[in-house]
């Protein structure tokens, strides 16, 4: 596998262009998708309004949802000239291991309900293009599907609240696979998603009319996701939140497997540091202070998130601490950021303020629902060349040469 960065390597042509050797012709559905925000529009008609809802929403007022997409607007690019960007590469290093570009797919919980076997197609999709993929720890496909189709994926755990069970993943992570271990600690509590709720979904899912209509109108989601997933996998459960397997989607006792961990602390990710051999980042990160522990607890690297402003509302955005969280654990450290990247653009400018990596989330799980792998390789490829175009604007060859000084 190549780590170089090249469209025609895992996307298809477009509808104007004959198919390459190899590589299929673009679907029809996807041949007016032009951005990452197309894709969302689509699924907005493609998926049941519940189902939808809980893809899209953050939380209480979506405070926090909206400033992750305003803060890209305080910044403007100041770029260079006549700098001979001909030999642009996307090649970036990020924990040892070289990806073909600077940009990666987030943990998306219950994808396999808004696509089918989402988190599968997201894995071959990433792998198909080189670069890393998180699985999450409320999936509903066992682990070591995932990182069978996809042996570099990185896994994200909501740890459970006992050391002996923390041990008991941990082990299960290990013997599947994984290399990389994300824990996310921003959940100490579930975060209020009214939202969710008024559209009609809630965890554990309930049937009811609305849903059963929601399905009946919604026919392609229906028969090309509920029904074929019934048919050949049966109910969908929570694969991966515990060493076994969890409870199915609709029984009243998941909330068991997701209860709160208002009492976890930095004792029990050192005693995960302990434990786990492999890479150890901690997503979640906001606050300076949290940052520095996290270096001097054996985190490998952090992502900075507020969880896509689906935890608590009015959170700072990931964008607005980077520069000071950079500036803290100094140039080299690897800090990762995600929640509110929708454009190459936006990738570039978390690299010029000091970002090491960028994952995005939503969008390949809109692309996953409307066309299934042929989506989201289709995704990758527009997020991509929009990243490859903007560094031959700004005037540089390489994601590494990115800094403040590009910056107005």
């Amino acid at each position: 596998m190549t780590a170089t960065f090249r469209v025609e390597d895992y996307a298809a042509p477009s509808s104007s262009s004959p198919a390459s050797a190899g590589v299929p012709a673009l679907p029809r559905r996807l041949r007016g998708i032009l951005s990452l925000d197309d894709f969302e529009y689509a699924a907005r008609d493609f998926l049941p309004k519940p189902i939808f809802a809980y893809v899209s929403g953050g939380c209480e007022t979506n405070r926090s949802l909206q400033a992750n997409r305003s803060a890209f607007a305080d910044h403007a690019w100041q770029p260079r000239m006549l700098t001979d960007t001909s030999r642009r590469t996307l090649d970036t290093t990020l924990l040892g291991e070289t990806y073909a570009a600077p940009f990666g797919i987030a943990p998306m919980g219950i994808s396999a309900l808004s696509a089918y076997r989402g988190d599968l197609v997201q894995a071959q999709a990433a792998a198909a293009a080189n670069i890393p993929m998180i699985l999450s720890g409320t999936s509903l496909i066992p682990m070591e599907e995932v990182v069978q189709a996809n042996p570099r994926a990185w896994f994200q755990a909501y740890v459970p609240g006992e050391p002996e069970r923390i041990l008991l993943l941990l082990e299960r992570v290990e013997r599947a696979g994984f290399g990389t271990l994300v824990v996310t600690v921003d959940t100490p509590v579930s975060g209020n998603r009214e939202n969710n709720l008024r559209a009609g979904f809630s965890t554990p899912l309930r049937p009811s009319l609305r849903l059963a209509w929601e399905g009946i109108t919604h026919p392609g989601w229906l028969c090309g996701t509920a029904l074929r997933t019934l048919l050949r996998h049966g109910m969908p459960h929570f694969e991966n939140s515990q060493a076994k397997r969890g409870a199915p989607i609709l029984s009243s006792t998941v909330t068991r497997d997701f209860g709160a961990r208002d009492h976890l602390s930095w004792e029990h990710f050192d005693l995960i540091r302990r434990r786990w051999k492999g890479r150890l980042v901690i997503k979640g990160i906001l606050h300076k202070d949290d940052a520095i522990q996290a270096r001097d607890h054996g985190a490998d690297g952090i992502i900075l998130s507020n969880h896509g402003g689906r935890q608590l509302d009015g959170v700072v955005s990931p964008l607005r601490v980077l520069p000071g969280i950079v500036q803290a654990l100094g140039p080299d450290y690897p800090v990762m950021i995600d929640s509110g990247f929708r454009r190459g653009n936006d990738v570039l400018l978390a690299l010029a303020l000091g970002a090491k990596f960028v994952f995005v989330g939503r969008p390949f799980n809109y692309a996953g629902a409307v066309a299934g792998a042929a989506g989201v390789r289709h995704a990758i490829a527009i997020l991509g060349s929009e990243v490859l175009r903007n560094m031959a604007l700004i005037g540089v060859t390489s994601p590494a040469d990115l800094g403040r000084e590009h910056l107005a």
